[in-house]
This record gives C-alpha cells, structure tokens and sequence, in this order.
C-alpha cells in the first residue's frame, strides 16, 4: 500500500502559499497547486483533496510529492503553463525586426505592415504587435546634421560662454534673419472652432509676396530689437546694424552672436565694424543653427502668429508681425541656456561616431 509523504511546511512558506492560493492575479495552476500543498500539512489525504481543489488524486500526488522533494520551486516552476514553446513565432519576430531595420521593400523607402507580412507570409496584426513592443517606426524619419566646421570646438566654446558667463557692462545679442516670410491668403474662409470640432483653413492659398525678418534677441531681458525689410543682401543687414546702434545705449559693448552667412561677413559690413568697436561678432559653427538662441523666437512667431493667419498683402504681414514684437517686448521672456560646452561636445563625438561607423558598414 503506497503511502503519501507527509507535507510540512515552514511558516515562511505557509505565508507565500496562502498568498498564492487566494491572489487574484496568480495563476490557476499555481493557486491550485497551493491549496493541495496547505490542505497537505494540514493533514488532510490525497482523496479528499482531489474534489475539493477540482483535480484528480494522481495530480495532488504529484504536486504534494513534488513539494517535498523540492519546496516551493517544485510547484512553482510550469505554472505559465506547458506544451510546445512558440518557436515559430519567436523565429518570425526575429525576422520581422531584421528585415525592418536592415532591408527596404523593392519598390519603396520603408516598409508598412501590409508590405511586410506580405513578403513574410504571415498577418499585419503580427508586424504590429511586433513593432510596437520594440519601439519600432518605419514611417517615421527625424533630419539631423553634423557639423564639419573646423573650428567647432573653438565657436562652441566661445557662443556657450557668452551664455552662462557674459561679459559685465555688455549686452549679448542673438541675430538672425528670418527670410521668405509668405503673406499667404486662403482661398476660402475657415470655420473657427468649437467643441468637438478644431479650426480649419483650405488647404491652397494665394501668394501675397514675402519679407524679410531681421531680428536681434538681447539675453539678459530677452527684449528684441526687429524690423522687416524685403531682401536680405549685406546692404539690409548694415541697415539693420545701425538699428542695433540706434536703439542700444551707446555706452555698452554689444556681443552679436550669427550665424556664416556671407551678407554678415561681406568686406564693407567689416568695414562698418571696424568703425564701431563696441561691436563684437561671435559666429556659430556651420550647420548649427540650434546654438542660436533666436531661432527659439522664430518658432514661436512662426507658430503663434504666421502659420495659421491669412495676409492679403506684404504690408498687413508685416503690421502683424511687427505688432507680435510690441507684444513681446511689453512682457519680454528671456531664454535661459543651459547646456554646458563638455555636454554639447560629448553628444557630437558620440554623433559622429555613429555616423562614421554607418558610413563604413
């Protein structure tokens, strides 16, 4: 006659198996299992068991016996459950990823999900689910732009330190043009909005002609000196030099940071400056445009007052611009910077050192 072993449990163990046995998120294996184990170092028998957890008596003999041999992990282990692991599928993940990140459809930049389970054999729902627990987005791309400016380090250096450490009794000024500004006017009215329901604006429009915005944002106060002008040759830049000079006190250094265009750096604007010594050019490096602080401002123009008006003309765009940079100045914001050179120049060296490696693979 075989006899079952007798259970005995440790109040350290009777504390997880009573824990297993009535949480709502364990496992319906693992609770059962649990139960038969508790039931067990009460004393109770394996038939009388088996109906009251809703087993068989062969399967609380097998976990009452594997409690004894091995503890807790004995019961513990399979409790996700058995049969066959899903290799298939895991195999299929893998190549979804691979072929995501390493290949192109023959006949576009990327693929989509219907393009891709189609070349694997499999469903859309499959790439999908894929895709999203890798953080995967074919049909997003972001631009980006190394700087190769000889020099980088040396502008970085320079630009960086007029913003966490300025001069004393300077002004530093962050100058820029904002070019092609388009009056545009919509075809049709748009309707406002309302619960429920964004703005909307007709897609064409009718071209009005552009300005030219010139711009210098002072940091300290985050006051800005602006004036519109239709080019943007050396001439309006000069002209826009002598506004700076104009409406700054003239017994201040001013430290203008640009960027290389060639307007701001033409022999006759050198000569200007070579007759106005309080004015101290600091140039970003190439294809830095984010190291100007004024480009902050343009954006919010841009997206608080350009993009989604309608102008019927060049000289109403201007009035509404002009009427943003009143607005601004009555309640100036300054821009706080706070990148510290050795930040910047570690991102960059790690940037270029993705890039060098992907431009050898």
């Amino acid at each position: 006659m075989r006899i079952a072993p007798k259970v005995t449990v440790t109040d350290e163990d009777r504390k997880t198996l009573e824990q297993w046995a009535r949480g709502r998120s364990t496992p319906v294996r693992l609770m059962q299992r649990a139960k038969i184990v508790l039931m067990a170092a009460d004393g109770r028998e394996n038939r009388d068991i088996a109906p009251v957890v809703g087993v068989t008596r062969q399967l609380v003999g097998r976990w009452r016996n594997r409690y004894v041999a091995q503890g807790l992990a004995g019961i513990e282990k399979d409790a996700s459950g058995r049969g066959r692991k899903a290799t298939k599928r895991q195999f299929l993940a893998a190549k979804i990823i691979e072929m995501t990140t390493q290949s192109k459809p023959p006949d576009a930049t990327h693929w989509s999900t219907r393009t891709l389970a189609d070349a694997l054999g499999t469903n859309r729902s499959m790439v999908q689910r894929v895709w999203e627990a890798n953080g995967l987005k074919p049909h997003r791309s972001r631009t980006f732009k190394v700087s190769n400016d000889p020099h980088f380090v040396e502008k970085v250096v320079d630009v960086v330190g007029l913003y966490l450490n300025p001069p004393e009794h300077a002004m530093v000024l962050c100058c820029d043009e904002k070019s092609q500004i388009q009056a545009l006017d919509r075809t049709q009215p748009g309707l406002p909005i309302k619960p429920g329901r964004c703005g909307t604006m007709t897609h064409d429009y009718i071209r009005n002609g552009t300005t030219t915005l010139f711009a210098a944002l002072e940091m300290a106060e985050g006051k800005l000196i602006g004036t519109c002008m239709p080019r943007h040759r050396h001439q309006e830049w000069l002209k826009f030099l002598k506004l700076i000079d104009g409406q700054t006190p003239p017994d201040v250094e001013l430290h203008l940071i640009a960027d290389n265009y060639h307007t701001h750096k033409h022999e006759k604007v050198q000569r200007w400056l070579a007759r106005h010594p309080r004015f101290h050019m600091h140039f970003i490096p190439t294809s830095s445009s984010w190291l100007n602080l004024v480009e902050r401002w343009f954006r919010e123009i841009t997206d608080k007052r350009i993009r989604r008006d309608s102008f019927t003309s060049v000289p109403q765009l201007i009035e509404a611009i002009m009427e943003f940079v009143q607005h601004h100045n009555q309640q100036p914001t300054a821009f706080r910077w706070t990148a510290k050179v050795e930040d910047i120049l570690a991102k960059v060296a790690r940037a270029r050192a993705v890039l060098n490696n992907a431009q050898t693979n």
